[in-house]
Parts: structure tokens; C-alpha cells; sequence
């Protein structure tokens, strides 16, 4: 593929260009892989192509089942102030029937980050140069990178399960997910290989392909149902949250943009590990508003596990059904993976 080719890029192309080799955007900032057109809503979700999600569908043998979201109510108390999910029955006609009302941030539970929840904060820029204005100004348009455009495209394809937790046990190593406990490129590349993994991207001779969806278990929900409700109360009100995740590492960086996923995910209550340490950006600020990378946060990914142990594959078709919410920041996952 010529990297220097005219944008929009094709969203069918098998081979797209490394980190190091994106071209400089007018009026862009360093990184943005803003190249699927200035109308583009979707970024990384333009790779799930007719081609690729019928391959995808493939991994469908036996037919096994996990869904990936937590109960609406969990976390019981979620970090950073958000609030707490709120379920009210009201009665209908005397009690002949009832209605449910929910009251909830998206950003409470089982979540894609979508790209109106993060700015480059140097730039102060969204994906594909939306503003703050563009969203919540005098004249902004729900239209603009909402959250309905990946419900109405839909998010299917090929998933791949990265079971950190697993792989880490297995090595002897004890760690509270509720700290800043960070996963190197190195722990993760061994982890795929103890799951017959190759996690360099196909067109380096690995197992990635092109449009994947990226899961990370670093074992947050395993240790949110093994603590009291009080416990995990006190985390959740913490003025400074800590918790485990990737690092935000150079390397960590190239390898998420080269493999081109769809969207990445994990269960902890942030991808990546937080805080970022001194000196380094936000992960997020990457993902989202540069490369168009949808982030997952608190999946259940325990019985995803449990499947990828029992069927010895770490690969599995996946859908997820986001909220069609004209301008939404972001949404419950509502997602399957099907062995």
C-alpha cells in the first residue's frame, strides 16, 4: 500500500502503514490517523468490512456463549464521582402492568468510551477534528462522532482473548488489580504464546488480523465479586483511583496502532493502567481521538475465559449492539462471544 496515497484510505486494504510512517495532517496533531474522510463518525470500526466479518463468522463451531456485561447496578458505587445506576418500577394501570426507568452514566459500567468522551488535551481536539464546541456549543449537532453511528453500523468481527490474569497466575505473580499494577508489551506477548499465540500483527507474520477486537483480562471483575460490599465500596470512592491495565509505554503504543483492531477492551474500570505515570500521556488520548479506537472498559470477560480454556482457542466471533443515542458520549457494551 502507498502511504502516501490520496485519503480517504480503503477500509478493504490487508497491508496500512506503522505508527512511525503515518503521514503528518494538515492541521492535525502529530499521530492522527484521521484517513477514512472528513465526514468519518466510525475510525477504526471502517476495517469491519463484509469480507472480514464473514470471516469472522467462522469462529462460530459449537455454538458456546458468553456474554460480556455486567449487571447494570456494578460496580455498586463507581469511581470518579460518577453515579450510581438507579432503577425505578413504575406501576401501569392500577397495577395491570409496569414500566422500568433507569437513571445512569454510561460511564458507570460495562462501556465503550466513545469519541466525544476524550480530547487530545494538547490540541483540544475529538477525532477527526471535532471540537468541544461541535459537541456541547451554541451550535453543536448530535451528528458529530455520536455514538449512533457505530450502533447503526454495528460492531462484529473476529475477537481475541488475552487472559493476563490466567497467564500471571500461572507465573506465580500476585497483584491487586485495584492498584496500578501495569502489563508490558513483553508480559503480553508471552501471554499470547502460552495461549498459542503470535500477537504481532498478520502482515509481520503474526496472528493478528486486520479489524480484530482486542480483550484484555486483567482479573478486576474475578476480584470485585471476591471482595464484601463494603470493600469494594471504600475503592470506589478512592479520590484517587488506581488500577490495572496496559502500560503506556512507546512500544505498548506501536503495537496497538500497527495491528489495526477494531476497538480495544479490557474489565478493569480503564484500559489502560492508571494513573499514567508522570511524563507519560493518557492512553485514551491515543486511541480515541487520534486513531478512532473504541475503548472497552469492565467487560465480564470471566466466562470468555472460561470458553477460551475449555474449546483451547483464544478466538471467537463477537457483536456488540451499542445504544442508538442521536450524539452519545458512550454506551453499555451489550456484546456476545460465540465459540
Amino acid at each position: 500500500m502507498d502511504n502516501q496515497q490520496s485519503l480517504p484510505w480503503d477500509p478493504n486494504s490487508t497491508i496500512f502503514p506503522l505508527r512511525k510512517e503515518l503521514p503528518q495532517l494538515l492541521h492535525a496533531p502529530k499521530d492522527a490517523a484521521w484517513i477514512w474522510g472528513p465526514d468519518d463518525n466510525l475510525g477504526r470500526l471502517n476495517l469491519l468490512t463484509p469480507a472480514r466479518v464473514a470471516k469472522a463468522a467462522t469462529e462460530i463451531v459449537t455454538g458456546d456463549s458468553a456474554r460480556v456485561d455486567l449487571p447494570l447496578n456494578l460496580p455498586l458505587q463507581p469511581s470518579w464521582g460518577r453515579e450510581r445506576f438507579e432503577h425505578t418500577i413504575k406501576v401501569v394501570d392500577g397495577g395491570a402492568g409496569h414500566d422500568d426507568l433507569y437513571a445512569l452514566n454510561t460511564q458507570s459500567g460495562t462501556q465503550w468510551d466513545g469519541f466525544r468522551h476524550v480530547a487530545h488535551m494538547p490540541a483540544k481536539v475529538y477525532y477527526n477534528n471535532t471540537t468541544a464546541e461541535d459537541i456541547t456549543g451554541p451550535a453543536s449537532t448530535p451528528d458529530k462522532c455520536g455514538i449512533h453511528h457505530w450502533a447503526r453500523r454495528g460492531m462484529v468481527g473476529r475477537g481475541i482473548l488475552l487472559d493476563y490474569r490466567t497467564y500471571a497466575e500461572g507465573q506465580g505473580q500476585v497483584y491487586d488489580s485495584a492498584s496500578g499494577h501495569g502489563i508490558t508489551l513483553t508480559e503480553l506477548a508471552a501471554c499470547g504464546r502460552s495461549q498459542g499465540l503470535d500477537i504481532r500483527p498478520e502482515s509481520q507474520g503474526g496472528d493478528i488480523h486486520v479489524g480484530d477486537f482486542l480483550f484484555v483480562r486483567s482479573g478486576w471483575v474475578q476480584d470485585y465479586y471476591a471482595r464484601s460490599e463494603e470493600e469494594n465500596t471504600a475503592i470506589g470512592l478512592r479520590e484517587n483511583p488506581a488500577w490495572a491495565g496496559v502500560i503506556q509505554g512507546e512500544d505498548m503504543l506501536d503495537w496497538l496502532h500497527d495491528c489495526y483492531f477494531a476497538a480495544v477492551a479490557g474489565d478493569a474500570p480503564a484500559f489502560e493502567r492508571w494513573p499514567s505515570p508522570p511524563g507519560t500521556r493518557k492512553m485514551h488520548e491515543y486511541l480515541l481521538p487520534l486513531w478512532g479506537v473504541p475503548i472497552g472498559e469492565m467487560l465480564d470477560l470471566e466466562g470468555v475465559s472460561s470458553l477460551v480454556k475449555k474449546h483451547r482457542r483464544s478466538t471467537f466471533f463477537f457483536s456488540s449492539a451499542p445504544a442508538n443515542c442521536p450524539g452519545g458520549v458512550g454506551s453499555h457494551v451489550n456484546g456476545t462471544a460465540i465459540f
